[in-house]
């Protein structure tokens, strides 16, 4: 299969799968491969073995013949909606935000790096966005489970005024306001200790990760540094990033090592 069709079969299995009313994750979970590497097919990325194209062709109701036709027309075939799945327990994935989960990121993030100069609140929302974006892309599954929002400066979590406010009454960490190269500058310093026994192992790497690579940066080159990563570009100014954008990074900023696979 040459890589100009195999991008061509990627788009007429995504454009189907829309059409059917199915996510990636129900799809992928009805073939019996990871959402990554449906992912990875539709974009064009990655071969189709035949017997994962043959459950993908009865699923999507459609012959290979006609999937793989010269002719292939959309607007040919029957596409009636999808059959209830619900019963057989796929779900699509939808953040539920982990409170306690958040204020133990926020304070360990801030325990890390409170005490370098440049982890102004820009910076340190862009540490929680690359923590739980990161952290899906590799493990499927959400850390915080905080929705971001694509807003001029890069993505910002939603609720976290209200949970930082929480955690000031709280004692839990303290806010004040200072200037960093001329600049106004919000801070904040942890008065706790984070609930380490909280994470597990791939969660504290994946954070352990971001703040190595990140936390030095300054606010402006983080935020530029965002601005080109694909769930960002991917979406429209103010509305809520999907996660699983994460899929269709690539690099630098994709995390997670995808193998191809051959027919």
């Amino acid at each position: 299969m040459q890589t100009i069709f195999q991008k061509e079969l990627g788009g007429r299995i995504s454009e189907l799968r829309k059409i059917k009313g199915y996510s990636q994750d129900e799809l992928a979970k009805l073939i019996e491969i990871s959402r990554p590497s449906l992912t990875q097919i539709e974009l064009g990325k990655r071969n189709i073995a035949v017997i994962e194209l043959q459950k993908i062709a009865n699923i999507l109701s459609i012959s290979i013949d006609k999937l793989l036709s010269q002719n292939y027309k959309p607007e040919n075939l029957d596409l009636s909606q999808k059959e209830n799945i619900i019963d057989q327990g796929l779900r699509i994935s939808i953040p539920e935000l982990k409170v306690d989960k958040f204020k133990n990121v926020l304070l360990y993030i801030l325990e890390k790096c409170a005490g370098k100069p440049n982890i102004g609140e820009t910076l340190l929302y862009k540490l929680l966005y690359f923590s739980d974006f990161n952290y899906y892309e590799i493990y499927e599954e959400h850390l915080t489970g905080a929705e971001y929002r694509k807003l001029p400066f890069g993505p910002v979590p939603q609720k976290i005024e209200s949970i930082i406010n929480q955690m000031i009454e709280n004692k839990l960490i303290e806010r004040f306001k200072t200037e960093y190269h001329g600049y106004p500058q919000t801070r904040y310093i942890p008065l706790v200790k984070p609930n380490l026994s909280s994470f597990n192992a791939g969660e504290k790497d994946t954070i352990d990760k971001v703040i190595e690579q990140f936390s030095d940066w300054s606010a402006s080159a983080i935020s530029d540094y965002s601005h080109k990563d694909m769930p960002w570009m991917a979406s429209k100014d103010g509305e809520v990033i999907d996660y699983e954008l994460a899929f269709y990074r690539e690099a630098p900023y994709s995390v997670r090592t995808y193998y191809d696979s051959t027919i």
